[in-house]
């Protein structure tokens, strides 16, 4: 359940990443966390964990739509 632990501190966690590493660094430890209570989740089918790996991938989403930027307008 440390892994539990682990999404719920990167949850409540500041949510803002100044640069863009620190964007990647924070996707990468979202995904990784998701996969992690994936393979927990398989093996439970606990409600609360389909919660926490829901609540991760809006915020992971956030961290990649700002990771994109806006498109480039043709000129």
């Amino acid at each position: 359940m440390d892994l539990i632990q682990k999404a719920i501190e990167f949850e409540n966690r500041k949510k803002r990443f100044p640069t863009t590493s620190d964007r990647i660094l924070a996707s990468r430890e979202a995904k990784s966390l998701i996969l992690g209570l994936n393979e927990i989740y398989k093996e439970t089918k606990d409600s609360n964990i389909m919660d926490i790996m829901k609540r991760l991938t809006v915020i992971k989403q956030k961290i990649e739509k700002r990771l994109k930027g806006k498109p480039l307008t043709a000129a």
